[in-house]
C-alpha cells in the first residue's frame, strides 16, 4: 500500500519539477493544479473531445480572449489548430500533464461522453439460470442501440463513478428528474428530461430487474446485477406509483469495491475518536454477550458492525452473519441473506445459524419480538451477538427492547454496551477555507459567540474535487453507553432516562452532540451538518 504512494509522489515532484523548468525556460505562467478551480459553463462550452486531444482545460474567458492551462503550450501548431477550431484568440498557460488528465477525467465533459455513449459502452447484465450460477449475458434490449437504454446505461454508469448510493428516478406533471445520492445528499444527475420519455426509461429499468411491464398500479420491488469493469456490481430495485406516474429508486450495493481503506476495514478509519475505539474494541472482544448499534437509516451501522468483525476475525472462531440485503461481502465469514418471500426470515436463520455452533454472530437488524428473543438467549449462551436497532439514542434502545416484551433482566445481563451513531459529511480537504459563522448561526447551535471567538471554524468552498458540494466523504459521530453495574441496576429499577444520562455522565460518556461539536472544532465538519443530524440539548 506505501509503495505506490511514493511512487505516484515522486511521479507528481518530478512533473513539477519538469514544469517549472519549462515555465522558466518560455517565461510562461505556470499554473497551480492542486487549487485549480473549474468554470462548469465555459467547460460544457468547449467539445470534450477537443480537450482530450489537445490536453488542455479552460480557465476564463476576458475581453474575447480564451485563457486555457495545457500540457505543452509552447507548441505553435497546436495553439493555431485550437485557435482555428474554437474560432477565438487563446492564451495558453503551462500545466502539469497527471492533473490536467484527471480534471478531464472528473469533469462534467465525461458525463456528456456518456449521454452521447458509443456501440462499444455496454453494461452487461448478469442473470441466474435455474442452477444458481452466473451466466453473462446482454439484455436483449440493447441490441437495438435505443436511445433510452443508452441514457439509463450512462446513469448508472455515472452513479458509479460519483460513489453514488441510490438513484432516484422521480416523475413530475411535465419532466423527470434523475438524482443521485452522494454521502447522504441528493443532486440532481442532469438537465430535466421531458415526461414523455418517462414510461419509457421506467419500462426500461423493470425489465433489467425482471418485473412486471403491465403493472403500473402497485409497488414493485426487484434486482438486478451488472458486470461492470471486471466486477459484479448489485442493484436493488423499488417502483412505487405516484400521482404523476411511476417513481423508480435504485440502490447500488458494490460490494467488490470498498475504497482503498475499507479493504481492510477497521474502527479506525470509520472517524470515532480514540477513546470510544478503545472501549468498543475491549466490548468486541468479550467472550459472549451483546453489542448494539443503533441509529437511523443510512447512519452507517452495519459498516460498524463489519469493522467490528474484521477486528475480531480469526480461523479459530466461526463467524455467522443474517443480513437483509449482505452489503459487503467479508472474506472468511459466512453471510446468508435474508429471503422473506422463501420464508428466510431473520428470526428462522437466527435459529439455523445457532445449530451451526457459531462463536460470533451478526443480525442485521432487530425488527421483531421474535427475532429480539432469540438475539438476547443466543448473547446469554455463549455467543457474542452483533446487531443493529432504529433507536434515536443510547437510552431510547431500552425502550424498544421492552416493547418487544423482551424480559428486562435477560436484556441488561446480556447486553456490554450501547452505541449510537450518526454521519456527518467531511470538509473537502481541496476547497476547504476558513469562514467567520454568523452570530445566528452559533446561537441556533447553542454556542456562546463570546466563547467560541477565538475558535477557527472552517468550510469547503466547491471544487471539482466535491462536484461543488464543498464536502467529499462522511465520518461518525458517536455516544457509547458502558453497561456498568451502576447502570444495569438503574435500569432494573427502571429509573428515569434522565437519571440514566446523568449517571452516564457521571462515569465520562460523551453524548452524541458534544461528538459532532468536536469534529467542528476540530474542522472536520461544519455547524450547519451536525445541526442536521443531531439536537441542540
Amino acid at each position: 500500500m506505501v509503495e505506490p504512494a511514493e511512487g505516484l509522489g515522486t511521479n507528481h515532484r518530478r512533473e513539477e519539477r519538469e514544469a517549472v523548468e519549462l515555465a522558466r525556460k518560455y517565461g510562461l505562467e505556470l499554473v497551480d493544479m492542486d487549487h485549480f478551480r473549474i468554470d462548469n459553463d465555459l467547460l460544457r462550452s468547449i467539445p470534450f473531445d477537443t480537450m482530450l486531444r489537445y490536453n488542455f482545460v479552460p480557465e476564463a474567458q476576458r475581453d474575447g480572449r480564451l485563457i486555457i492551462v495545457m500540457v505543452d503550450p509552447v507548441d505553435i501548431t497546436k495553439l493555431d489548430e485550437l485557435e482555428l477550431l474554437l474560432g477565438k484568440p487563446i492564451e495558453a498557460k503551462l500545466g502539469r500533464r497527471s492533473a490536467i488528465e484527471e480534471i478531464l477525467k472528473r469533469s462534467e465533459g465525461a458525463q456528456r461522453v456518456l449521454d452521447e455513449a458509443s456501440e462499444d459502452f455496454r453494461l452487461q447484465l448478469v442473470q441466474e439460470d435455474a442452477a444458481g450460477d452466473e451466466v453473462l449475458s446482454l439484455d436483449s434490449i440493447t441490441a437495438d442501440g435505443s436511445p433510452i437504454i443508452k441514457l439509463v446505461d450512462s446513469t448508472i454508469f455515472n452513479a458509479i463513478q460519483r460513489r453514488a448510493s441510490d438513484i432516484h428516478i422521480e416523475t413530475r406533471e411535465t419532466e423527470v428528474i434523475i438524482k443521485y445520492r452522494i454521502d447522504g445528499v441528493l443532486y440532481q444527475a442532469m438537465e430535466p428530461i421531458d415526461r414523455r420519455h418517462h414510461q419509457t426509461i421506467i419500462s426500461r429499468v423493470k425489465v433489467m430487474a425482471e418485473l412486471d411491464i403491465a403493472e403500473k398500479r402497485i409497488p414493485q420491488d426487484g434486482r438486478f446485477k451488472l458486470r461492470f469493469e471486471g466486477r459484479n456490481i448489485d442493484f436493488r430495485v423499488s417502483i412505487m406509483p405516484s400521482v404523476h406516474g411511476e417513481d423508480a429508486v435504485i440502490r447500488i450495493l458494490d460490494k467488490e469495491s470498498m475504497s482503498k481503506e475499507f479493504r481492510s476495514l477497521r474502527l479506525d478509519v470509520l472517524g470515532f475518536d480514540h477513546a470510544t475505539i478503545h472501549k468498543i474494541r475491549k466490548f468486541i472482544r468479550e467472550p459472549y454477550g451483546m453489542v448494539l448499534v443503533t441509529g437511523p437509516t443510512g447512519s452507517g451501522k452495519t459498516t460498524t458492525l463489519y469493522a467490528c468483525l474484521s477486528e475480531i476475525q480469526s480461523s479459530e472462531d466461526k463467524i455467522v452473519t443474517i443480513e437483509d440485503p449482505v452489503e459487503y461481502q467479508l472474506r472468511g465469514v459466512t453471510q446468508i441473506p435474508v429471503n422473506e418471500k422463501k420464508g428466510l426470515t431473520f428470526a428462522r436463520g437466527l435459529r439455523s445459524i445457532l445449530r451451526h455452533d457459531p462463536d460470533k454472530i451478526m443480525v442485521g437488524e432487530i425488527r421483531d419480538e421474535e427475532t429480539a428473543q432469540i438475539a438476547v438467549q443466543s448473547a446469554l449462551t455463549g455467543h457474542l451477538v452483533f446487531t443493529t436497532v432504529h433507536a434515536n439514542n443510547v437510552v431510547d434502545v431500552l425502550g424498544r427492547f421492552l416493547n418487544m416484551n423482551v424480559d428486562l433482566y435477560n436484556f441488561v445481563s446480556a447486553l456490554n454496551c450501547v452505541l449510537a451513531q450518526r454521519l456527518v459529511r467531511n470538509i473537502c480537504r481541496h476547497c476547504k477555507r476558513e469562514v467567520q459563522p454568523s452570530e445566528e448561526l452559533l446561537m441556533e447551535s447553542g454556542l456562546d459567540p463570546a466563547i467560541v471567538s477565538d475558535l477557527t471554524f472552517f468550510e469547503g468552498a466547491g471544487c471539482i474535487e466535491c462536484s461543488g458540494a464543498g464536502f467529499l466523504g462522511r465520518t461518525a459521530i458517536s455516544e457509547l453507553l458502558d453497561l456498568s453495574d451502576h447502570i444495569r441496576e438503574l435500569i432494573l429499577e427502571r429509573r428515569p432516562a434522565s437519571e440514566i444520562k446523568r449517571a452516564a455522565k457521571e462515569e465520562g460518556m460523551i453524548f452524541l452532540r458534544e461528538s459532532a461539536l468536536q469534529r467542528v472544532f476540530e474542522g472536520v465538519t461544519t455547524l450547519r451538518e451536525i445541526n442536521k443530524v443531531t439536537f441542540v440539548e
